[in-house]
């Protein structure tokens, strides 16, 4: 086991994935560090209570940090739809505490990677409105207002340009966009209408998901991020596959024959002889 610690070391080998939290052990751990549900964060950054094209769900909460590249994405990204669509607002809801870990209200949400977003909403009648919270959406896109006898419209045109601009853009690396199964297809139908890139429909269809084990997200778009490959090496963990068209993870370096059987010779301690395996006789002992 020594000579095999000892020759990871020297190849300059990690075992990032071995730890959920930065520690003593692991002080190299930084960023994003750990699974969503089981890890903490560093050096994360707060999204602004407000901003051109977004506003944060709860002003005065907490729980608004994460990954300096989602931050700084979504600000962009917000700005972008409202500069092409104006009128609209993204409401943003929950994403990690400062120093990640357990948040209220979340199985996930621990390592910066995870963001609440609220569906870009329309009156009846199609005027672009901020959204009322988390409010659910039947399939035909119509939710009541809770406490009320109005109703919104999903805006299918501005979530679907938030979705195509945050699958384009390669410095979050979108791993899943989780929503009930009947609003992705409304999104879906309204991308082939529009006559979208094949490629794109098939990475949105790809990264949509209706969680198996938690609400169906008919209130809110749950976006998660991919580890960067700089994360992956600082402790960034899983969370979902890794998408082929994201950018490459670094790979360690190939291990030669002769070195795999250095390994595979690298046996554990000889057991201690018993008196059964030696062939002695008990010696009457009760």
């Amino acid at each position: 086991m020594f000579k095999i610690i000892g020759i990871s070391a020297a190849l300059g080998l990690t075992c990032a994935g071995c730890f959920g939290a930065p520690t003593p052990l692991a002080p190299g751990l930084t960023g994003s560090v750990g699974m969503p549900n089981s890890g903490s964060q560093t050096d994360s950054v707060e999204l602004p209570v407000r901003g051109l094209g977004f506003a944060r769900y709860r002003p005065l909460g907490r729980n608004h940090w994460g990954r300096p590249r989602l931050v700084s994405a979504l600000t962009r990204i917000a700005a972008e739809v409202e500069n092409e669509l104006p009128g609209g607002v993204l409401v943003i809801g929950d994403l990690a505490a400062q120093r990640g870990g357990k948040i209220p209200g979340h199985a996930s949400h621990r390592t910066g990677r995870d963001v609440d977003l609220l569906f870009y909403a329309l009156t009846p009648g199609g005027a672009p409105i901020a959204s009322p919270g988390f409010v659910r959406y039947e399939p035909d896109g119509l939710a009541i207002v809770q406490g009320s006898d109005d109703y919104v419209r999903l805006d299918l045109a501005r979530e679907w340009l938030l979705v195509k601009k945050l699958l384009n853009d390669r410095d979050i690396g979108v791993q899943f966009l989780f929503i009930s199964r009947p609003l992705e297809a409304l999104l879906m139908d309204y991308a082939r209408a529009r006559g979208e890139p094949l490629e794109l429909q098939y990475r949105a269809q790809t990264v949509m998901l209706q969680p198996g084990d938690s609400l169906p997200h008919d209130d809110h778009l749950h976006l998660r991020i991919a580890c960067s490959p700089d994360e992956t090496q600082a402790g960034c963990s899983g969370g979902g596959p890794y998408w082929q068209w994201l950018p490459p993870l670094p790979q360690g370096p190939e291990l030669d024959q002769a070195l795999l059987q250095e390994i595979a010779a690298d046996e554990p301690l000889e057991p201690l002889e018993t008196p059964l395996a030696s062939g002695k006789a008990n010696d009457g002992g009760v």
